[in-house]
């Protein structure tokens, strides 16, 4: 069996999360993906963490599987080059995702006359062109401001705009290309990461809320909001979290702790229904005075063996190292995962994609490739260039090989 996208090629001319994201999550189902890099790296090629060796661990986890091409775009011929890989014949190609200024060489405009059914996915900033990052936007959203406790903003480690930009954009190629097999036309496709933002922050409410509530989230701290849920401390100085949105998932903390009785009483003194989501909410602080002395009792494998297979929805706290030592899922005992070579890395624990389809194959973990490492076979299997001609741009400084 073949990875699903095995038939089509993306070149990627991009930095950062989103666009290299987008073409990572593309690379993982199957699909060729080209990054095209001036030569010396774009501007994220050192962007840390950095390993002993000064070489980029962030540039190799959102490259790998990708073949690396290296090209002095400042150069009429290395632009000339460029344009000619991203517009090159046959089916499945003519593919490209950016996230850097689409003008010049690189315009949809200048590319389509090449080739008139190029797909080309574009992120930008804000819907009108001007600059935003993942930052920025996340500071406007909201989200900030309703996390934490209350006072100043909190914000999330997790660039979670690029993400989400990142797997829109794959989304994006999929519909595009999918429009192209029907139709024959290509078409550009334009992504704003502020959209990203404004339609999650309405696809779940939040903005709604303001619309027809009136009223603007306010941060809980780790409390669920509008339903049972929150940190805790155990003997040993870990911390956990216990959720319970359904009544089975309530019933069976209660059944698991021993603590069911003293729960039922909860209700009538409180005159809340915790057979209802916004009553346990409402008794949150009762629910969570009784458990946190049973959980402050006890070892975090003390709660693990007391509530595996019982039903409670809960889960440890850990920082990266935990993941990595204590994990089962972050191993090879979970089939997405593999070993892979980096270069200038080594061989570290790889992830391939998280889908896992019944009649394809899911394909191996990519490794993360030496920057140029593929110029030379690239601009002879996509371009044709014979290797004399290959030589004399590389003497030249128009490739790097």
């Amino acid at each position: 069996m073949t990875p699903i996208l095995t038939d089509l090629t993306i070149v990627e001319v991009a930095a950062f999360v989103a666009a290299p994201l987008g073409g990572l999550t593309l690379s993982q189902l199957g699909a060729e993906v080209i990054r095209i890099d001036p030569i010396g790296g774009n501007i994220d090629f050192t962007r840390w963490p950095l390993n002993k060796d000064g070489h980029s661990i962030y540039w190799a986890g959102l490259n790998k599987g990708k073949r690396s091409v290296a090209l002095d775009l400042k150069s009429p011929e290395g632009q000339e080059i460029a344009a000619a890989i991203c517009t090159a014949a046959g089916e499945g190609r003519g593919i490209v995702t950016t996230n850097l200024p689409a003008r010049g060489w690189l315009a949809y405009e200048t590319l389509a006359e090449a080739r008139a059914d190029l797909v080309m996915v574009t992120l930008i900033g804000n819907p009108d062109g001007s600059g935003a990052v993942d930052y920025t936007v996340n500071c406007a959203g909201g989200f900030p401001d309703a996390t934490g406790s209350g006072g100043a903003p909190v914000n999330h480690v997790l660039p979670a705009w690029d993400v989400a930009a990142g797997l829109t954009i794959a989304t994006g190629v999929m519909a595009a290309e999918r429009h192209r097999a029907r139709t024959g036309t290509g078409q550009k496709v334009t992504l704003s990461l502020a959209d990203v933002m404004h339609a999650t922050v309405s696809n779940l409410g939040f903005s709604m809320e303001v619309e027809v509530n009136g009223t603007v989230r306010q941060p809980i701290g780790n409390d669920l909001y509008g339903a049972y849920g929150r940190d805790f401390a155990t003997r040993d100085g870990r911390r956990i979290m216990i959720v319970a949105i359904s009544n089975r998932q309530f019933r069976a903390v209660g059944k698991a702790t021993g603590l069911a009785d003293r729960f039922a009483m909860i209700g009538p003194l409180m005159d809340v229904d915790l057979d209802d989501e916004g009553g346990r909410f409402a008794a949150r602080h009762a629910i969570s005075a009784v458990l946190e002395p049973w959980v402050a009792a006890r070892t975090l494998a003390e709660i693990r063996e007391a509530f595996d297979g019982t039903g409670v929805l809960w889960g440890p706290y850990q920082d990266f190292g935990q993941l990595v030592a204590e994990d089962k899922w972050h191993s090879e005992a979970n089939p997405m995962f593999g070993r892979a070579e980096h270069h200038g890395i080594g061989a570290t624990l790889t992830p391939g994609t998280p889908l896992a389809f019944g009649a394809v194959a899911r394909g191996a973990p990519g490794a993360a490739p030496r920057l140029g490492s593929a110029t030379e076979a690239v601009l002879t299997e996509v371009l044709g260039l014979p290797s004399g001609e290959i030589a004399r741009l590389a003497d030249k400084g128009v490739v790097a090989l």
